[in-house]
Formats: C-alpha cells, structure tokens, sequence
C-alpha cells in the first residue's frame, strides 16, 4: 500500500537564544588539537506534533559562523512511549580548521537508539516504529572574543513515503516545455583530483550539482575564493566539496551539509521530500531548479550510461512531452560539461527518484524569489 506523507516545518524568526554552560573541546579530527573553552547559547524548536506517524526526519539550517564560532546541531523524537534522548546531527561551520574554523565539519557515528538510528544526515526509525512529534536544538559556541554565529533558518523535513513499485507514474503538468538555464558542471572532470576528499571527482555528484544551482543564482564563490584550488577545471566545484565535506562520513554527499553550504552564500536552502514530479514541475515552472537524489540500475534510466546506489543531479526542465529535462554531473561518465544536459524518460526518472529516495530534494533560491504555492500538506515552505 503507497503513502506520500511529507511534511517541512521551517523558521526564519524568532531565534530566542538562552544561555548554557561553557563547553571545552578539542577537535577529534585534527592530531594535536588544542583544547578550547567555548560560551554557549542554546536555540530548541517548538515541538512539531505530526498527523501522521513519520520515520524519517532531516534537518536543515542556514547560518554564518564567524571566526571561532561553529554549531552543534541535534534533534529528538517521540512516540506514545515518550522521547528519546537528544541526539547529533552536526558539528558544523562554514569553514574548516584549514581555515577558519576551530573544528572540523562531521556528523557522528554510532547513534544507535531502540527507537532508531542517525544515519550520517537522517534520523531512521527502527523498523515498526515511527514518531508523531520531533524538536530540533541548535547550541551556538564561540571561542574568547568571538563574534556570535547568525542563524537565518532552520528546518525538518518529516516523512513516511511507501511507493508501490506498480504504481501508476504522474501525468505531466505545469511544468511542460519550461526550462531554465542552469550552467552545467560535470564532476567527472575533477576524477583523480584532491583524492582525500573521498577518491575526487568519483563521489563529487552532490557539490557539483549545489555548484550548478548557486552559479545559476549568481552566488558562486569568486575567483579569489577559489584561488587556493590552483589550476583546475570548475574549481568551484572544488571549493564546495571543501565547503561540504563530511569527515564522518568520509564524503561530499551530506545532503544538510550541501544546503547549509548553499545558506551560508546567502541563499535560501533546505532539504525536503517532494511526492511526484507534479510537484517538481511547479518550483520549474516558477524557475527554481531543484537538485534531486536517485538510485537505479544501468537499465533502469535510459541514456544515463551508469548505474548507482545513490546520485545526486538537477532538474532543470520538463519536455513538451513532459520527460525530465536534467543537467547530470555524472552524464554518461563523460568528463565534458558539454555532456551533462540529458533528458530522461518521465516515468522512468520518476521511479528511480521516489523509489529508494523517497522523492528527496534541496530546494535553493534566493529569499527574494517567490515558490509555487505549498499543497496542504506542506512539504515546502
């Protein structure tokens, strides 16, 4: 039996900090590291009652750290037999100790509950639970002298989506024959590049295409930001890797990390879960391209050239036909930006999108752009 439960809840005001102890804390990644006392301030949620019981929860925020200053992000949830305990999602920055910030950018491993698991950026349910209220709780640190960290968003996307895999695809809609002009980037030219950040441009599907969408909003990194990437094709692809990667994890492919990294240029970013490409269409249709994760076999998207257990490209268009119009980094595992833009079959991409990926997506403008009106379950914002 399918659902299509997704709901985003989302803040932009109202962040009444309180204070809490100081925390001291040397950075695990880094040999040597020193360790720092920080002042703490603490930011939790209201609680989020949900009608429906959800087995996903995905956080996202858009914030600026300052020199000396990072984020603990962390989540909780509930049932009928109470809440769990506070758990990790982040230690974040929008630097690294290369830079400026005094700890390396990571998730955490080993969050095992009997209610569920944080998987890298997730919280999972253990299999027959769920939840039907969940909070976020962001803790603000700051070395001496420190200005305060700035947070602008935050947000959860919760869901519980089951998709038969006989079920009829959707039929195309407002988005036919619109598409919008995003520069594409193939993160096949970056294979064998910077192999510490998990083996180059090989994994590098998520930055490049976040890449894509911050130069098609004119929020790119500029030429002196990426200066210290030498010579290199797209070295903004590069330089969002850097700005994304997941020490935990060991990849570029933290889907909250890559929307905070597009946040902290000054962009509005969130993940979410969209239920069909209908609702894909109405963000195309108002010109917000959308970069979406997928999982399929080599047969099972036609013109695609691989297979993959997990890819993050663009929607960028829809046919008049209403087949999706995609501006894919890995297209044909060709090193050519002129390879990238393909258009898949529309039930085709559809399945291998809401599939195993339950319709995942970062949704990235700039807050002066207006979304498509939300359905009534709002899964966007």
């Amino acid at each position: 039996m399918s659902e299509r439960h997704a709901v985003l809840t989302v803040w932009e005001s109202g962040f009444d900090w309180s204070p809490a102890a100081d925390l001291t804390y040397a950075d695990t990644h880094v040999d040597g590291a020193p360790e720092v006392t920080y002042s703490a301030r603490t930011w939790e949620s209201p609680v989020v009652e949900l009608p429906f019981a959800a087995t996903e929860l995905i956080p996202s925020w858009n914030a600026r750290t300052p020199r000396g200053t990072w984020l603990h992000v962390e989540g909780r949830v509930a049932d009928d037999s109470g809440w769990t305990p506070w758990f990790t999602f982040a230690r974040w920055a929008d630097d690294d100790p290369a830079g400026e910030s005094p700890i390396t950018r990571t998730t955490v491993r080993g969050q095992h509950l009997e209610a569920g698991q944080v998987s890298t950026d997730t919280w999972l349910s253990a299999p027959g639970r769920g939840f039907d209220r969940w909070q976020l709780r962001l803790t603000a640190l700051a070395g001496r002298a420190a200005e305060a960290a700035e947070v602008r968003l935050v947000a959860g996307a919760a869901q519980r989506m089951c998709i038969a895999a006989d079920e009829p695809t959707s039929e195309p809609g407002v988005g036919r024959g619109h598409e919008v002009p995003v520069p594409p980037r193939s993160q096949r030219l970056h294979v064998d590049t910077f192999p510490d950040w998990d083996r180059g441009g090989q994994s590098w599907c998520s930055p490049t295409s976040t890449t894509m969408l911050l130069e098609h909003w004119g929020a790119a990194p500029t030429a002196e930001e990426v200066s210290w990437v030498g010579h290199d094709t797209d070295p903004e692809v590069v330089h969002g890797v850097r700005r994304v990667f997941d020490r935990a994890y060991g990849g570029a492919g933290n889907w909250a990390f890559n929307a905070a990294y597009a946040g902290a240029r000054g962009l509005r970013a969130y993940v979410t879960r969209l239920r069909d490409l209908t609702e894909a269409e109405a963000f195309v249709a108002a010109g917000v391209p959308l970069v979406v994760s997928v999982t399929f076999r080599e047969d099972e998207l036609d013109g695609a050239g691989y297979a993959t257990n997990g890819h993050l490209l663009t929607i960028v268009g829809f046919t008049a036909d209403g087949d999706v119009v995609s501006n894919d980094p890995n297209s044909g595992r060709i090193a050519s930006n002129h390879e990238v833009r393909r258009v898949y079959r529309r039930d085709q991409f559809e399945r291998v999108w809401l599939g195993d990926n339950g319709g995942l997506a970062y949704v990235v403008h700039p807050p002066e752009v207006v979304l498509p009106p939300a359905p009534s379950e709002a899964n966007w914002a």
